[in-house]
């Protein structure tokens, strides 16, 4: 086996393998060459080569997604760094371990005009839980693999990114037949044991509510336990909202916010307004109950998450620094369920608005609509779903999934940037099939996602091409200017059949909506190579036909 001749290189990499971190992204550079070298020639780490910084970080966030463990990020000096930005700010939010480390320039020459020099030390300041700034010299390395250590336990305790910038002088490529170094671990901290909380007067408020709600955000499959789910549930006083990166089901759930609330005027807002509401998991993506629950605020407002508490509603009264799980163990054994008729009214409306729903459905035009609730039918059982953002995401949110499939989108940012690349490096590791739905620009903005040797045969894509931003004229503002078109819709007429065939990917296309349930179908049957549909839909009435939607299920 060889080793870079740098310590440095061969410390990180033995502590990557005695920590248990053996993904590792790398894009190519001279500067990484001793990183590069002690990673690849070793066996036991499994080493990804993606080109493009930017597709490569989003990559290894979908990687560590599934995994729920760091994977590491390993780039050249410069600019190349800064590519990383994007996903380390999703990954911040989101809660999601990434290693990033950057080969630098030795400190005499950052700033004297060398090439490949930027100032890289603390790059991610905001974004970022730990930067761990290196030192070059063998004289250093002590100081280094504590740092390292360091850097690497805050990824794995508080599951979010980390950055380790390491300097390297040239000669960069020498190697050695021995290994040299014999870091020390320093283990990761015992979890803290959770201090008794005084639940009483929580529970005494509980108790005495009529009206609670639960709002669920973004979850990883099987987050929180069932029997938790399904006491909330099917408690009469409560009514419990979800959205389908939730990946929480219940018959008595609210699996659709805007479904409900959309058509409501200040009499049902007021109906709806909580006495409490509880909060847990990530990023919600309906606006509409954003803007309910921040103009009818409930008389209490308790987050629960074991890291943070967004004060989202602008009203919160309680942060509860556990698990759902958790918190819903000790909590619900001392409540009682409350006489209540809130959620059984609601569940009236609820099944009101899907009767409306289904009958809009049966007639509406070949749309933007059309082709998700098309999509959302055909979606086979036990698959991962990967969603992009923008309009995908909200569209999604209008129909009830099979609790087979586990749905994952980017919430932390909510960017389109790097949402295909994302998909590939959570299909890469996980075991079951998967289909990423993303709208035009959002695929087209990340096409270079594709320049990738790892894709599984049993990943598929759904573009819905409506020829631009098409969300936008869901929005106010004159749709008919061309300054509208140009800068906000964007239209193109760009079409994803030659990257796929420069990819290699199986290319279908639908454009009439008689083709569409035949070709999905199809599409859905065991593929022998990566697999993409592109429907185009007519931009011109897709913003109508969602706007009648909501006024017709009122």
């Amino acid at each position: 086996m060889k080793y870079s001749t740098k310590l440095l290189s061969q410390s990180l990499t033995q502590i990557c393998l005695l920590k248990g971190v053996t993904y590792i992204v790398i894009s190519p550079g001279s500067r990484n060459a001793p990183l590069t070298i002690g990673f690849v020639e070793n066996e036991n780490f499994n080493c990804f080569s993606i080109v493009d910084e930017r597709c490569a970080a989003f990559f290894a966030l979908g990687m560590a997604q599934q995994l729920k463990l760091p994977v590491v990020l390993l780039c050249t000096s410069g600019s190349a760094l800064l590519n990383y930005y994007p996903a380390i700010a999703e990954a911040f939010y989101s809660d999601i371990p990434l290693v990033v480390i950057s080969a630098d320039r030795p400190k005499e020459l950052i700033n004297i005009g060398d090439g490949q020099t930027i100032q890289q030390e603390n790059v991610f300041a905001n974004h970022i839980l730990y930067n761990a700034n290196c030192k070059d010299g063998n004289e250093n390395l002590t100081y280094n693999e504590n740092e390292i250590n360091q850097a690497f336990n805050i990824a794995f305790e508080q599951q979010g990114p980390v950055h380790i910038n390491i300097p390297f002088a040239e000669p960069l490529y020498d190697t050695v037949d021995e290994l040299k170094v014999h870091p020390t671990i320093i283990p990761l901290n015992s979890p803290e044991k959770k201090a008794s909380i005084e639940l009483d007067p929580f529970v005494d408020k509980w108790n005495a509510s009529r009206k609670k709600i639960i709002l669920i955000g973004a979850l990883a499959p099987n987050s929180i336990e069932q029997k938790f789910i399904d006491q909330l549930a099917n408690d009469e006083s409560v009514v419990v909202f979800t959205e389908t990166t939730s990946n929480v089901h219940h018959h008595n759930i609210f699996h659709s916010i805007d479904l409900l609330i959309a058509p409501l005027e200040e009499e049902g807002f007021k109906k709806l307004q909580p006495e409490i509401l509880i909060t847990f998991g990530g990023m919600v993506v309906s606006k509409k109950i954003k803007a309910f629950l921040r103009n009818y605020s409930p008389g209490e407002y308790w987050h629960i998450d074991s890291k943070k508490a967004f004060d989202t509603y602008f009203c919160l009264k309680h942060h509860f620094k556990m698990t759902p799980n958790e918190f819903f163990n000790e909590f619900l054994q001392q409540t009682i369920e409350a006489e209540s008729t809130f959620q059984k009214d609601w569940l009236k409306v609820k099944q009101h608005r899907l009767n409306r729903q289904a009958l809009y459905e049966s007639s509406m035009p070949y749309s933007d609509y059309k082709v998700f609730s098309e999509i959302m039918k055909s979606l086979p059982n036990n698959i991962q779903l990967q969603l992009s953002n923008s309009a995908t995401i909200r569209y999604s949110q209008l129909f009830k999934l099979d609790k087979s499939i586990s749905v994952f989108c980017n919430r932390g940012t909510s960017g389109i940037d790097g949402c295909t690349s994302t998909a590939i490096g959570a299909a890469y590791v996980s075991k079951n099939p998967t289909v990423f739905i993303t709208g035009d620009l959002s695929f087209f903005y990340d096409s270079n996602a594709l320049w990738n040797n790892y894709i599984p045969y049993n990943f598929k894509i759904i573009v819905i091409n409506n020829g631009g931003g098409g969300i936008f004229r869901i929005l106010p503002g004159d749709k008919n200017s061309e300054k509208f078109k140009t800068y906000f819709e964007t239209k193109h007429h760009l079409t994803a059949e030659h990257l796929c065939k420069m990819y290699d990917f199986d290319y279908h296309s639908v454009s009439v909506e008689n083709e569409l349930k035949d070709s999905l179908n199809s599409f859905f049957k065991e593929p022998n190579t990566p697999k993409l549909l592109e429907t185009f839909t007519p931009s011109e009435i897709n913003d109508k036909v969602l706007l009648d939607y909501f006024k017709f299920i009122k």
